[in-house]
């Protein structure tokens, strides 16, 4: 049977803010590192679908972060895929401290496609030739939340550059993370208390396109909205405190 995989990160400085913790953009970067890893050591990264034509798209992603650790801090980020479907799979995470104590999970979901069309193909044939990569351990948060709607209360613009894409050539999640966390005041970005991220993919945004950023504020929580050249959204999230 399929166990977890582990994989060990030390804040640099390069992960902190001025408050010297890690920034949710360098822990979710960690994240999703690892998850390109173990793909890649599992026989099914971006090396194997480029040749077909293929690759690996975040679909919908949800990470909770009790505390942000310190700048030098070692950390361990076990993963695991508890499920694949024809459309999405699932894979999951957890952070632990170098006493053990979890302070973070995250829950992704993954879609493929290809990269001629930019569409979706079914992933059934992964799950059958690698059903052996699942682990029986269920997702450690809730699955990531669809936002529906996002009246945003005030917006700002940015165009797509060289250093926003990823190998995909459409931007980077961190990117919109940042970009979005941009829009808030210091004292909120700085709160040390926990909170949770879901952010759901609705579309890509490509180098040069001007994208604009909507954010709409409620008492515990900001909505986000990105959308490319005035068309529909391409990416919505929600950040939450849990004070």
């Amino acid at each position: 049977m399929a166990e977890k995989s582990l994989y060990h990160y030390r804040i640099e400085p390069q992960d902190v803010d001025f408050t010297l913790r890690a920034t949710l953009a360098s822990l979710g970067g960690s994240i999703l590192n690892t998850a390109g890893v173990d793909a890649y050591g599992k026989g099914f990264g971006v090396d194997v679908l480029n040749a077909g034509n293929h690759s690996w798209v975040l679909s919908r992603m949800a990470i909770e972060i009790d505390r942000r650790p310190e700048q030098y801090t070692d950390y361990t980020i076990a993963t695991w895929i508890s499920d694949y479907g024809r459309v999405l799979s699932t894979r999951n995470f957890t952070l632990t401290d170098a006493a053990g104590h979890e302070f973070g999970r995250s829950v992704t979901q993954w879609a493929m496609i290809d990269l001629t069309t930019r569409s979706a193909v079914d992933l059934s044939w992964v799950g059958r030739e690698h059903n052996d990569a699942v682990v029986a351990v269920p997702p450690p948060a809730e699955k990531p939340r669809k936002i529906r709607e996002v009246k945003p209360t005030r917006s700002t613009e940015h165009r797509v550059v060289y250093s926003d894409i990823d190998f995909n050539r459409h931007v980077n999640t961190m990117r919109y993370i940042e970009m979005m966390l941009d829009m808030l005041p210091l004292e909120r970005l700085t709160l040390e208390v926990p909170v949770r991220l879901d952010i759901h993919f609705l579309k890509e945004c490509r180098y040069g396109q001007t994208l604009t950023v909507g954010c709409e504020e409620r008492e515990q929580s900001v909505l986000f909205e990105i959308t490319g050249d005035g068309a529909t959204a391409a990416v919505r999230a929600s950040l939450e405190w849990r004070a």
